[in-house]
C-alpha cells in the first residue's frame, strides 16, 4: 500500500504543479501568444508613415526613399501620409495618438520633438508618447541666397546683412524647425538682423525664394536649383563638407564655430507598440542604410544616415533636447 500511496502522491504532484504552472501563466501571461503572433505576423497589411510637413519638401524628400526601400523588404505597402501644419505638431500628434500595432509610423525632423516642447505646449510628449524606431537621414545643406542680392560668399552676405539690417528675407519650413534654429544660432552667432518668414513647408518657402519673393534659405530642397546656377550655396551646416558641393566651406571653416546646428530624420511609433516590431524594423532599417544603393539615394537628396539603435536614439534626442533649449534661452527665440 505504500509504494501505490507513493505513486498516488507523486501523480498528484505532478498534476498540482502543471496546474499552477497554467495558472500562472493564464494570469501573468494572457497577451503573450497575441502578440508573439502580432509580431510574428507583422506587417500583413499597408503601413502608413505619417510625415507631418507637406509634400514637397526636405521631410518628404526623405520618407518617400525610405518607404519605397521597406515596402520592398516587408512585401507590403509603406504609404506616405502628409499631414503639415503648426510646425510639425499636427501630424506628430496624430502619430502618437494612433493605435500602437506598428500600422502607423512616424517620420520627422527634430522640430516637432527637440526644439516645439521649448517654445509652446504641445499636445504630446516626445519623450513618452512615441518609441525611437531608427535614423532615416541627416541634413547635409547649408543657406543659400538668391542671385539677384548681390553677395556670392558668405562673408558678403554677412557684410550685406551688417548694412541691411532686416532688409533680408528667410525661409523655413515653420516656426520652431530646425531650419528656424538655423537662422537663430546664425543670428546669435554673428550678430546680423535677418527677417524669419515661416511657411508651413520647405515646398512652399522654396516657391517664394526662386522668383526672389524671399532672398534666403537652408534646406535640401533648394540644391538642385544651386547645381542650376539658379541659387548661390554660401556655406555648409555640417561638421564636413559636402560630397556633392566640395567648394562649400563649412561654418567652423568660416570661422563660426558650433553655429552647424543639426537637423535630423527619425521614424518613431506610437507608446506601446511591441518590441519585437520595434527591433524588427530597426534591424532592417539599419541593414538597408547600410546598403550602397540607400546611400545613393539619400546622398541624392543631400542626408546622411547614422545606423542606430533606438536607445542610442534616445539618448542622441535628449541631447539634442538640452542644446537647443539652451539656444532658446541665450537667442530669446519666441513663436511669433
Amino acid at each position: 500500500m505504500t509504494g501505490q500511496d507513493d505513486k498516488g502522491d507523486e501523480v498528484g504532484m505532478k498534476r498540482r504543479e502543471f496546474l499552477s504552472l497554467a495558472g500562472a501563466a493564464a494570469l501573468s501571461g494572457v497577451a503573450a501568444p497575441y502578440v508573439s503572433a502580432q509580431e510574428a505576423s507583422w506587417p500583413n497589411k499597408p503601413v502608413k508613415i505619417v510625415v507631418p510637413y507637406a509634400p514637397g519638401g526636405a521631410s518628404d524628400m526623405i520618407a518617400r526613399p525610405w518607404a519605397d526601400k521597406l515596402a520592398q523588404a516587408f512585401g507590403q505597402p509603406f504609404v506616405i501620409d502628409n499631414r503639415g501644419g503648426a510646425g510639425g505638431m499636427i501630424g506628430t500628434e496624430a502619430a502618437a495618438k494612433s493605435a500602437p500595432d506598428g500600422y502607423t509610423l512616424l517620420m520627422t525632423p527634430n522640430g516637432p520633438l527637440t526644439i516645439i516642447p521649448s517654445l509652446r505646449q504641445a499636445p504630446y510628449d516626445a519623450t513618452s508618447d512615441l518609441v525611437p524606431v531608427g535614423r532615416i537621414g541627416d541634413l547635409v545643406c547649408g543657406f543659400v541666397i538668391h542671385p539677384s542680392v548681390g553677395p556670392k560668399t558668405f562673408a558678403e552676405m554677412i557684410e550685406y546683412a551688417k548694412k541691411n539690417p532686416g532688409k533680408l528675407n528667410y525661409g523655413s519650413a515653420g516656426l520652431a524647425t530646425g531650419t528656424h534654429m538655423r537662422l537663430e544660432m546664425l543670428k546669435h552667432k554673428t550678430g546680423i538682423d535677418i527677417t524669419h518668414v515661416p511657411y508651413r513647408g520647405s515646398a512652399d518657402a522654396l516657391n517664394d525664394l526662386l522668383p526672389g519673393n524671399i532672398q534666403m534659405m537652408n534646406e535640401i530642397n533648394v540644391l538642385p536649383h544651386v547645381k542650376a546656377g539658379k541659387l548661390i550655396l554660401l556655406n555648409i551646416n555640417n561638421p564636413r563638407r559636402s560630397v556633392e558641393f566640395p567648394n562649400a566651406p563649412t561654418l567652423t571653416e568660416l570661422g563660426v564655430a558650433g553655429a552647424d546646428e543639426p537637423i535630423w530624420y527619425c521614424s518613431f511609433a506610437p507608446k506601446g507598440t511591441p518590441k519585437g516590431i520595434i527591433d524588427k524594423l530597426n534591424a532592417k532599417m539599419r541593414e538597408i542604410a547600410a546598403t550602397d544603393e540607400m546611400k545613393q539615394r539619400m546622398r541624392e537628396v543631400s542626408a546622411d544616415v547614422p545606423l542606430q539603435t533606438p536607445e542610442e536614439i534616445a539618448a542622441f534626442m535628449k541631447n539634442d533636447f538640452a542644446t537647443n533649449a539652451e539656444l532658446i534661452k541665450v537667442a530669446k527665440v519666441k513663436l511669433e
